[in-house]
């Protein structure tokens, strides 16, 4: 049941991410993508989910982040 728990926080700080991302608050954004990645990297360590899934969405999450920043000249 723990598994269960934490796959849903997951889950939940994706939707958090995915949320600052359409708002378009980059600052926002990049404090959820960090949460995010703690996450993962902790779920991985402990075997929640495969450290190749965690670090497929992070690299996701992080170009989604990336889309969202200003494009500096």
């Amino acid at each position: 049941m723990s598994n269960k728990s934490v796959l849903t926080g997951l889950k939940r700080q994706q939707k958090k991410l995915h949320a600052a991302v359409l708002s378009g608050d980059t600052a926002k954004a990049q404090v959820e993508l960090s949460l995010l990645a703690s996450s993962l990297d902790k779920a991985a360590k402990r075997g929640v989910v495969h450290k190749n899934l965690a670090a497929r969405r992070k690299s996701r999450a992080s170009k989604a982040v990336a889309r969202t920043a200003p494009k500096s000249a």
